[in-house]
């Protein structure tokens, strides 16, 4: 019984990151354009993880977009700024979309 609580405990710590900021995503209207592992109007999160893995400023990076937008990254859609996320929200969301794998 004990291995099996430590087992359970293992799997839930390790799945934490990718549920951490999935509420904040969803209710901040993220996911109306954006899905964890295809491509809906946007990119998928994880294929944004991936373009940026390594890059040590990603995390300001798509927290600017995230703010104020962009477009010709992803394609000819561009993404509209965010007035309803703060900018510690949009880091926060920008790091857990760099946790994605």
């Amino acid at each position: 019984m004990k291995r099996a609580l430590i087992a359970l405990a293992v799997t839930v710590t390790a799945a934490a990151p990718a549920f951490a900021d999935l509420a904040l995503a969803t209710s901040k209207n993220c996911m109306a354009c954006h899905a964890v592992d295809k491509k809906l109007v946007g990119p998928a999160y994880k294929d944004v993880a991936a373009k940026y893995a390594g890059d040590k400023g990603a995390v300001d990076k798509l927290a600017a977009k995230i703010l104020k937008g962009g477009s010709g990254v992803w394609g000819p859609v561009p993404m509209p700024a965010n007035a309803q996320v703060n900018e510690a929200e949009a880091k926060k969301l920008a790091a857990w979309v760099l946790t994605l794998k």
